[in-house]
Order: C-alpha cells, then sequence, then structure tokens
C-alpha cells in the first residue's frame, strides 16, 4: 500500500553552485511512504506525515545554506566554508553551525537533497514504513523569474541567517498592463543574486582579479559573514524584505518612467509576496 502527499512543504534556501556560485533556490517537497497497514488501517496518518516531515525538513534544510560537502572547490575550517567557483571568484561564509547543512556529493541536485532528507527520516518512521520516496522540483512559471539570495539581520526567525534565498517570479503592471519586457529585464538584472542592505556592507576585497563585497551581522543567533563576488550582488538602502524588494523595484522604474504608474508584484518564492503601487 502506498500513500502519497503531493506538495507538503516548500524549501526556501541557497546553494553553492561551481557555475553560478551563490544561487537561491525553492522546491516543492512531494512525498510517498509505502509499507503495511497499522491498527488504524493506515500506513501513516497524514497529519503525521506532514507534521514529521515538515519539521525536519524545516530544522535541518530550509532557510539554510547547503553545500556540496565532496566538491574539490570547497575548504571548511573554524565554521567558515570558502567556495571558490570556475570564474576565479570566492564565496565565504561564516555562521553558526544551523545556518548550514551540507549535502553529500560534488553537487547540490534535486536528487542529493531528497536523499539527505530521506537518510533523516527514515530512522523516525514507524516500522509497517518500509519504502520512503522523495521528490523535489522547482514551481513552473510561465513568465520571468530569477533567483536570489539575501539574510534580514533583523529577523526573529531564520531568515536572519545571511545565505538563504528563494526562486521568485515577478509581475509588472505599467498603466494597468502587463509589461512582460520589464519584468525581463529585472529577472536579468536580479539572475543568481545577492541583494544586500548597504549598512551591512562591512568591506571590500579583491580575490584574484575579482572585487568582492563582505556582508557582516549580529542576529539573534550569532554573527554571520559572507563575501562574494561583488559583481553578483545589488545594494539597497533598507533590509531585503519582499516589501522593500517590491518598493524599490517600484521606485526604480518611477524615475526610468515618470510618465507611468506601476504595480510591482515580487514573490518570494512560491505563492506568497509583496505588491507595491505608484500612489
Amino acid at each position: 500500500m502506498k500513500l502519497f502527499v503531493q506538495q507538503l512543504t516548500v524549501l526556501d534556501f541557497s546553494f553553492l553552485h561551481p557555475r553560478r556560485g551563490l544561487v537561491g533556490e525553492s522546491w516543492w517537497l512531494d512525498i510517498v511512504l509505502e509499507g503495511g497497514l497499522d491498527e488504524q488501517g493506515m500506513v501513516l496518518d497524514f497529519g503525521d506525515v506532514k507534521r514529521q516531515v515538515k519539521s525536519l525538513v524545516d530544522e535541518h534544510f530550509d532557510h539554510r545554506l547547503l553545500v556540496p560537502a565532496d566538491h574539490p572547490a570547497l575548504s571548511t575550517g573554524d565554521d567558515e566554508i570558502r567556495f571558490r567557483t570556475e570564474g576565479g571568484g570566492l564565496v565565504r561564509h561564516r555562521g553558526p553551525a544551523e545556518s548550514v547543512q551540507f549535502v553529500t556529493g560534488e553537487a547540490v541536485t534535486e536528487e542529493t537533497v531528497a536523499d539527505a532528507i530521506r537518510a533523516l527520516l527514515a530512522p523516525r518512521l514507524p516500522g509497517n514504513v518500509e519504502r520512503v520516496r522523495l521528490r523535489l522540483h522547482g514551481e513552473e512559471i510561465d513568465g520571468a523569474w530569477y533567483c536570489y539570495s539575501h539574510g534580514l539581520k533583523g529577523h526573529c526567525g531564520n531568515c536572519q541567517r545571511i545565505a538563504h534565498g528563494h526562486r521568485s517570479r515577478i509581475e509588472i503592471l505599467r498603466d494597468g498592463r502587463r509589461a512582460p519586457d520589464l519584468e525581463a529585464l529585472w529577472a536579468e538584472r536580479f539572475r543568481d543574486i545577492y541583494i544586500g542592505t548597504g549598512t551591512d556592507l562591512a568591506a571590500i576585497t579583491r580575490h584574484g582579479e575579482q572585487t568582492h563585497f563582505r556582508f557582516a551581522y549580529e542576529a539573534e543567533q550569532g554573527r554571520f559573514e559572507l563575501e562574494l563576488p561583488a559583481e553578483r550582488c545589488y545594494l539597497i538602502d533598507t533590509e531585503s524584505t519582499v516589501e522593500n524588494i517590491a518598493r524599490h523595484v517600484r521606485e526604480r522604474l518611477e524615475r526610468e518612467h515618470p510618465e507611468s504608474r506601476f504595480q510591482v508584484r515580487a514573490f518570494e518564492g512560491i505563492g506568497k509576496g509583496a505588491i507595491s503601487e505608484t500612489p
């Protein structure tokens, strides 16, 4: 007998990629449990599936930096992670242990992360559950989207972690009509970007021929630092909440096109976000 739950939860996280560097991502999680029936006539109660799996994913994978543990470009030590990209850039992260999750293998993929979740989940399931199948997959988006990473030092939850992210759509209305050209422009501008707060920029450094930005702040969970190529950073004057991102895009559009009125719908991962409109 098989029990399935589709779109059980969403993982919002960032990961290290040898070409793209620091990448924000959002994946749905589907699960299938196979086994015999218990005394209630169930493989496992739906409520227990949702509670146990979501709790595990939230604790170990959501809003973390996922690191390919066996990639040759990775080095670690003293709570610091250093990852060299193919273009010669450096991504350096320092923070509390709970802000990072190492994933076995040379790449962070849907399959390697599913294997890591399964390895943690299997010992927690009752004996009648014989097999667990997991599927991680991105949202199907018809239109413009981008991947971004950020950190919110004032957040009381896990959003305070300096390197977590999202894969997000963007919708822009110009004078009441969708503007796919502007959506594509901003999606390209924010492609694989780190949206940083100007006041958190602690230093401008050089590694090889590349300029890097170093961000640092103290938050409730501890001290965080992140260094990465400046060309992969976009600075704003406020905390990089989705509300402020939507407002920032709208205000830029208004300066560039003062004759028009705009509505910006900026998503933060899947199914949530903020709307900013010309007053």
